[in-house]
């Protein structure tokens, strides 16, 4: 949610900064404001009668009081009812936009991302390779048939070698964030609504959410649940900065057309990640993100994987995200890079929608902090690459060092 009092004090620029991410006529800042202005009207009249109210309520009654207060009653109840509708539509509106972007995040959709640093060398291969859905038919290990069958398209069965490679990845992650002091959360996979507004993932992507018959939603990403942790919470400036790390299977509808490339685990509708969560203090807002995107770009370095860091568009992160940088692992089958990672800096957009608080250290007042978010990491993709890029001219697959000690073998054929 953004400040409405600095849409007043600065509209031009709040302006032009939600210009870099949508429409002119997807949002209205001008009625914002004139919303604002008639709820603040409102406000003051009811406070003006409930004054009035009180001071009638200390003198005698008599039929002409009595009438009176009659009168200041039923206007009260009407000003309520005008400012509930008032109230109501200015948080639609507030709660429909967007986060206004970081200054050196560029306009425009995927077209405008940069590449800003690369891992490792493309892969190559004196044989004609695979891609990750023939190698793991052809090594048993990924099961999309049964999946089907069960459950439709857009799921799979992890398999023998194939589920401990899954596991063995999710241990590896789970250790690196031990070791790093980030507290391990395993929360709920259903939420409310309220959650999911939250986390700013309401308004705008309530069509990618599975719901349940009694308006609760699967998580899409443990980030939803992290963002609600310290829901209307004041906190002591001395605890931040406050990191966790979530394991959770995330759930998506994934509406819509892709490319052909995009089969198998590439895109599904459930998967496993383990999710950084940072709660900390504005001045370090930066050095958070910074911290986040190397523990991230850590873990896939880690596997050996070539992959490439890139900084979004504004148009690219979502909706309740300043700035996003995203880690793309190469898939030799695609020709082309996937994202693995999504290292995002709300500010203080969840922190406001959340009403999650510190208490300054310096000036005594209650202040909104800021939340962060990073995959660490989702395995739908990794496993693709690992595959993909580790595949040997036997057709076996040989296993990241660094998860050696968490599977118990070394190639998997």
């Amino acid at each position: 949610m953004l400040d409405i009092n600095k849409i007043r004090e600065d509209k031009d620029k709040i302006e032009a900064a939600l210009l870099k991410r949508i429409a002119k006529d997807k949002f209205n800042l001008n009625k914002i404001i004139k919303l604002d202005d008639e709820r603040k009207a409102l406000i003051n009249s009811m406070d003006t009668l409930k004054a009035e109210r009180n001071k009638n309520s200390k003198v005698k009654p008599n039929a002409e009081t009595i009438t009176e207060m009659k009168r200041i009653g039923n206007n009260i109840k009407k000003i309520e009812e005008d400012l509930d509708k008032v109230s109501s539509e200015l948080n639609e509106l507030l709660g429909a936009l967007p986060n206004i972007v970081a200054d050196d995040v560029v306009a425009g959709g995927k077209e405008n991302n940069k590449v800003i640093d690369t891992f490792g060398k493309i892969p190559e291969f004196d044989f004609e390779p695979k891609d990750h859905m023939q190698l793991a038919k052809d090594l048993d290990i990924i099961d999309y048939e049964r999946a089907a069958k069960m459950s439709g398209t857009g799921f799979w069965i992890y398999k023998g070698l194939g589920a401990e490679l899954e596991w063995a990845l999710l241990n590896y992650f789970i250790a690196y964030h031990r070791q790093n002091k980030y507290t391990f959360i395993w929360p709920p996979y259903l939420l409310t609504e309220q959650s999911a507004f939250i986390s700013g993932h309401l308004p705008k992507f309530r069509d990618d959410l599975f719901w349940t018959e009694d308006h609760l939603c699967l998580n899409a990403t443990s980030e939803m649940m992290l963002g609600n942790y310290h829901r209307d919470e004041l906190m002591d400036q001395d605890e931040l900065p406050l990191k966790y790390y979530a394991y959770s299977t995330c759930f998506r509808r994934e509406a819509g057309s892709y490319g052909a490339g995009e089969r198998g685990m590439i895109r599904g509708h459930q998967f496993n990640k383990i999710e950084m969560f940072q709660f900390t203090h504005p001045d370090r807002s930066w050095q958070a993100m910074a911290e986040l995107t190397n523990h991230a770009k850590n873990l896939v370095q880690g596997l050996g994987l070539h992959f490439n860091t890139v900084q979004l568009a504004a148009e690219d992160c979502s909706a309740a995200m300043a700035k996003t940088i995203d880690l793309e692992v190469y898939l030799p089958s695609m020709k082309g890079y996937k994202e693995v990672s999504s290292i995002s800096n709300a500010l203080d957009y969840q922190a406001r929608r959340g009403n999650i608080r510190y208490k300054d250290a310096k000036t005594g007042k209650n202040e909104y902090l800021h939340t962060l978010n990073a995959s660490g990491l989702a395995t739908s993709r990794l496993v693709p690459a690992i595959l993909e890029q580790f595949q040997q001219k036997d057709g076996s697959v040989k296993i990241p060092k660094a998860l050696k000690k968490y599977c118990g073998f070394k190639v998997i054929k």
